[in-house]
């Protein structure tokens, strides 16, 4: 049992005794409650003070039945609370507390369900960014895992609204739910869609046809590990130098190129300006790949006649500072 779980019954079982005694007291010898609490206390304290009043044959009995009880119990909870100073549970608490209140904190973020392998992997990737995350975990293996290399965590089943609701899913960006199982997937997804509308929900098939199922149950996009991890091992058979390239680009640890999406906001000095006078590809030699427009059509490999509307996306490829510079641009930042 949880050794807070045992300090919390032992402290209630002590109290219950007291109050016991008070009541016996009370009704056996008619005193008045100040006096027979006092009588109680002092009783199972085992401090040797003098009776309030003579006791009657009765009170005797039950002060007998009283400390043979309630020593024992006093005995309990110190062992508890021993246990509980010794094995950090009081430090556990506050950090837990300290967590807590930064996920508190958290608006715009992402919640993983699930810190297996792809959850743990899709972790680092966050850090690497940095993206604000918090992972919602059960097993008692992950979450030692999860205090180990410091990541943000809920502790809960992610079925369970309360456990969202502690992820601070009213106030997240999106949901990426990757556990093993494509039943858990599904019910992840009803709760977590029933409780954020607006939410941006990723979710992981495991099985052949649970994508319309997770779809349903309103999911936003669905991937499988399996079906992409298949495709990209015949790819490496046959175009082994695209996937060679794609896998440069998409490397978050490589610093020589990355391709990217950049969102353009409203104040940004790029925002209805073409693509030409835009001057990113003279200026920051960046090469446009595509061009995600407002109403969701892509545009691939865009003329430079091309208008970059406020709220699109741009689909770049280029060496990370300038990346970074373009993302402050597209940001509204001025140079």
């Amino acid at each position: 049992m949880d050794p807070v779980r045992h300090l919390r019954i032992s402290v209630a079982s002590l109290i219950t005794i007291i109050g016991l005694g008070t009541l016996g007291y009370s009704m056996i010898e008619g005193w008045q409650a100040f006096d027979a609490l006092y009588m109680t206390v002092i009783t199972l304290a085992t401090v040797g003070f003098k009776e309030v009043q003579p006791l009657s044959p009765e009170g005797k009995l039950f002060t007998i039945v009283l400390i043979i009880s309630g020593t024992g119990m006093i005995a309990y909870t110190l062992s508890c609370l021993l246990q509980f100073t010794l094995e950090g549970q009081l430090r556990i608490i506050l950090g837990r507390k300290k967590l807590e209140s930064r996920i508190s904190k958290l608006s715009d973020h992402y919640i993983i369900c699930g810190f297996g392998r792809i959850g743990h992997r899709i972790c680092r990737e966050f850090q690497s960014r940095p993206i604000p995350f918090v992972v919602v975990e059960k097993d008692p293996l992950h979450l030692e895992r999860l205090n180990r290399e410091g990541y943000m965590y809920v502790e809960g089943d992610a079925t369970d609204d309360e456990t969202l609701q502690s992820a601070g899913i009213d106030r997240a960006k999106g949901l990426i739910t990757a556990v093993t199982s494509d039943t858990d997937n599904v019910y992840i997804t009803l709760t977590a869609r029933g409780l954020n509308p607006k939410l941006f929900i990723l979710a992981r098939a495991g099985e052949e046809g649970s994508e319309k199922k997770l779809m349903r149950a309103g999911a936003s996009k669905v991937i499988s590990p399996y079906t992409i991890g298949a495709s990209r091992m015949a790819q490496a058979i046959l175009r082994p130098s695209v996937v060679d390239f794609i896998e440069i680009a998409t490397a978050s640890e490589n610093l020589e190129l990355q391709i990217e999406e950049i969102a353009i906001s409203d104040n940004s000095k790029l925002a209805g300006k073409s693509l030409i006078d835009s001057g990113i590809r003279q200026s920051m030699g960046i090469i446009i790949v595509g061009i995600k427009q407002t109403d969701g059509q892509m545009l691939f490999n865009p003329p430079p006649g091309s208008i970059i509307a406020p709220n699109s996306v741009l689909i770049v490829l280029g060496e990370r500072p300038a990346i970074n510079q373009l993302e402050m641009v597209a940001g509204g930042s001025q140079l």
